[in-house]
C-alpha cells in the first residue's frame, strides 16, 4: 500500500503542470514556484505558503479569511501567508496560486521555453 501525497507534493504536481511553471529550490529553504523570472509564491515544506499580491487583491482576501500578513513582512500589505493544516488549505493553496499565475499572464503572458 502506497503513501498518499504530502500537501506540498500535491500542489507541486500541479502547480507545475501549469504551462511555463517551473518549480524549484529557493534562496532561504523554500520550494518556489515561477512563471519565467516572476514567483507566483513558494512553500515551506507542508506547513506554510508564502505569495505576494497586489494590494487592492492582498485586502481583499485578507478581508475573507483566506490569508494573513506574512511573518517576515508583517506591516506591509501584498506581502502573505496561508497555513496548511488540512485538504481545504490545500485546495486554497492552490487557488491562491492560481490567482497569480493568471495576473501574471494577463499582463506578461506564458513565457517562451528556450
Amino acid at each position: 500500500m502506497s503513501a498518499s501525497p504530502t500537501p506540498s507534493e500535491r500542489i507541486t504536481s500541479e502547480v507545475t503542470s501549469w504551462p511555463g511553471v517551473e518549480g524549484g529550490p529557493g534562496r532561504r529553504g523554500e520550494f518556489s514556484f515561477r512563471l519565467g523570472r516572476r514567483e507566483i509564491g513558494h512553500l515551506h515544506g507542508d506547513r506554510v505558503a508564502h505569495f505576494g499580491f497586489p494590494k487592492d487583491v492582498w485586502h481583499e482576501l485578507y478581508a475573507q479569511g483566506r490569508i494573513e500578513h506574512h511573518p517576515v513582512f508583517p506591516d506591509q500589505p501584498g506581502w502573505a501567508s496561508r497555513q496548511i493544516d488540512g485538504e481545504e488549505d490545500v485546495r486554497d493553496v492552490l487557488a491562491l496560486l492560481r490567482l497569480n499565475y493568471d495576473r501574471v499572464v494577463e499582463h506578461h503572458g506564458v513565457p517562451v521555453a528556450g
